[in-house]
């Protein structure tokens, strides 16, 4: 992930396929590594009972107390690196207790490393580590070709740290999932001046391609004449023209699933501004658009018996004298007329066309994943983005998708008597409520309104974004929400 020094092979906007990360050795004679122990301050002596007198002593003499994600190297007979132990701390849950191999890549030197005693999920161990490998290093470094974000990533002139993946895991399987997470994050990280519409188009493009699916783009004006007019009244403010991406996957009889993903490559706010302190994230408000590609790639890897279809309205929110402005009524694709309560809550706009346009093939699951409100952060922080599900049994199983991987989400409610605060006073409908409270639910009410023949609908109102680095998760990009959604779908659609 980045151009020089990450964990996963391929080109953003591709699958990466099943190819194994460069983050990792394969199993066999040929490949020497050293352990790596796994402890909790409870079970200390037990689960370093079989470390060497030498180190066991040596880490004694440490005091070390085995703190979540703490990282002790243990030395040789010749001074150097023979091995580490990772600390577990209190963790009694199993999931976040995997996670935190996602520390050791940044904590150990250079070489192979394996696991020397497996971990209680070895697989999502693996994971942890493959997203604790990952860098964004496009920017970074004197010489470098810098034009693109096409080119190969994973390619480093340094020897990087591999795990000997443990035994029983799918390699392919792991591949796929840490290449689509690399994916989702080098998008996001890109800034807004590297990544627009046109370069979100291409990474879309590049991962149909890979997987043989079927795309289609409506672009600029067009989209006036194709019926899409708040996509268009948000991006023509743009030199940047707006458009509509939309591809297809699968079986034609297959159950179909359609993900909306929002594409908002940089939003100033509009003519109600944001303030520089809200701005300069604002590379990221596009993480939706990049959460559905990285499910996508998930999904299209593993091949599920589904029939796939992404949709993502993408342009960028500036100002101009042909900006859309707060007052303003607008049309919608399904007829509703939309009254502009303010500019800076563009990306219920562009979702609520693209909604009308997938809502019309009556998919069996339709999802929207958005960066899209604040008050989201208010209510539940940045690592646990309010989920809203029409289907209860749907909810808990991606609930407990999202816990059994340290990808979680946290239930909301689509709180019918919230809805009357959308009420227009000119239009059909206000696009923001009439007061400061419950912001998230209000925004999923409006986009629900966009829905009416689909089987199931449900919205994911992401952050999109690490603030605070942690095991696993760098600070930077995070395709939040897909990793559970795939679990889901892929225990139900194999």
């Amino acid at each position: 992930m980045g151009n020089s020094k990450s964990p996963a092979a391929g080109r953003p906007g591709s699958s990466g396929g099943g190819s194994l990360p460069e983050c990792f050795a394969k199993p066999g004679p040929g490949t020497a590594s050293k352990p790596v122990w796994l402890a909790a301050p409870g079970t200390l002596k037990k689960d370093l009972k079989a470390l060497p007198r030498a180190q066991a002593n040596w880490l004694e003499a440490q005091g070390w107390k085995a703190a979540a994600g703490s990282v002790v190297l243990l030395p040789g007979s010749d001074g150097a690196v023979a091995g580490a132990v990772l600390g577990l701390g209190e963790e009694d849950d199993r999931a976040r207790a995997a996670m935190l191999a996602g520390a050791l890549p940044r904590a150990l030197p250079k070489g192979n490393y394996h696991f020397a005693h497996a971990p209680q999920d070895r697989e999502l161990a693996a994971l942890a580590w493959a997203m604790g490998s990952y860098r964004f290093t496009r920017y970074k470094g004197n010489g470098e070709d810098r034009s693109s974000n096409s080119e190969a990533v994973g390619q480093t002139n340094e020897s990087p740290r591999r795990l000997v993946l443990p035994e029983g895991v799918d390699a392919g399987g792991l591949a796929s999932i840490a290449n689509a997470v690399t994916l989702g994050r080098d998008l996001i990280n890109t800034p807004a001046n590297d990544l627009g519409p046109g370069e979100l188009e291409q990474a879309a493009r590049n991962l149909a391609r890979a997987h043989g699916a079927k795309i289609r783009v409506i672009t600029g004006d067009a989209l006036l004449k194709r019926n899409f007019p708040l996509i268009h009244a948000v991006g023509r403010a743009s030199d940047r023209a707006p458009r509509l991406i939309d591809f297809t996957w699968g079986g034609a009889r297959a159950r179909k699933l359609t993900l909306v993903g929002k594409g908002i490559t940089y939003d100033t706010g509009g003519l109600s501004l944001k303030p520089t302190s809200a701005m300069v994230l604002m590379k990221k408000d596009m993480g939706g658009a990049a959460s559905v590609l990285a499910l996508a790639s998930m999904i299209m890897a593993a091949k599920l018996k589904l029939r796939l279809r992404v949709i993502i309205p993408a342009a960028d929110n500036n100002v101009s004298a042909n900006s859309f402005r707060p007052g303003d009524v607008l049309p919608s694709r399904n007829g509703m007329s939309v009254e502009i309560g303010n500019t800076d809550a563009e990306g219920r706009l562009v979702l609520a066309d693209a909604l009308a346009l997938a809502d019309e093939e009556k998919p069996g699951h339709l999802i929207t994943m958005a960066t899209l409100t604040g008050a989201a952060r208010v209510a539940l922080g940045p690592d646990l983005p309010p989920f809203y599900s029409t289907d209860d049994d749907f909810a808990e199983a991606v609930l407990d998708s999202g816990r059994a991987l340290d990808d979680p989400l946290w239930r909301m409610p689509f709180w019918a008597p919230y809805d009357a605060r959308l009420k227009g006073k000119v239009g059909d409908v206000n696009h923001i409520s009439d007061g400061p409270f419950a912001g998230s639910i209000t925004a999923a009410l409006f986009l629900k309104r966009f829905v009416s023949k689909a089987s199931l609908y449900a919205h994911l109102d992401i952050y999109g974004w690490v603030p605070r680095a942690k095991p696993g998760r760098p600070e930077g990009g995070e395709p939040q929400g897909a990793r559970a959604l795939f679990d889901y779908f892929r225990g139900a659609y194999k």
